[in-house]
């Protein structure tokens, strides 16, 4: 989708969430929508595939993944150390419950960068500055980080380390969507939001 298009949606859903949202003195629009637009276009708001990928690996302990797709989607298939917020009810509730914790940085992600996106104009409109996107979603990282190859007959250093960290992330999100069904639902237990668990780190 073209950038025009993307700002025409991004708009329309910023519309659309100060019409509907009960706004309260705790929750309450900073600036302008031009405004947060511009913030959300800016270098800076989001991350690559590339670069999740490597948070993943090192396991980055200042970084939070929310999926904000359908629980059943996120089921089937998450980014390691995502946990589970659906859209709906990350703008129907008080974001604060996953976005007080100033001190990390939060990085929203769904299927496409769209819906992502808006959430993060939402999340920094009531001044979550901590909030971040994941360009292009994860049909993004699936097809840079899990379906990655190198291509030619020699690899420089640089070019071997990125693809060592693809394949080492793309390990751990095959070996999570590859367990038993038994596992996998233990696993999706402890991954549960609890405010607690987000002391810790990308796991």
């Amino acid at each position: 989708m073209g950038t025009r298009k993307k700002i025409t949606v991004l708009l329309l859903l910023l519309s659309l969430i100060l019409a509907l949202l009960p706004l309260t003195a705790n929750r309450s629009f900073r600036g302008s929508p031009s405004g947060l637009l511009d913030e959300v276009l800016r270098d800076g708001t989001s991350f690559s595939s590339d670069q999740v990928a490597e948070f993943i690996v090192k396991e980055t302990p200042d970084i939070q993944l929310f999926d904000l797709r359908p629980a059943e989607k996120y089921r089937e298939a998450f980014i390691p150390g995502a946990v589970s917020v659906p859209y709906a009810d990350f703008i129907a509730s008080d974001p604060d419950i996953w976005l007080r914790d100033s001190t990390r940085r939060m990085i929203l992600y769904s299927a496409d960068d769209i819906e992502s996106a808006a959430a993060m104009v939402y999340a920094r409109g009531l001044g979550y500055d901590n909030t971040y996107f994941l360009k292009g979603g994860i049909d993004e990282w699936v097809k840079t980080v899990s379906a990655t190859e190198f291509e030619g007959e020699r690899i420089t250093a640089r070019e071997n380390a990125l693809l060592e960290t693809r394949r080492r992330a793309a390990d751990m999100y095959n070996e999570l969507r590859s367990l038993p069904d038994s596992l996998k639902t233990k696993y999706l237990e402890s991954k549960k939001f609890s405010a607690r668990k987000l002391d810790g780190g990308c796991q």
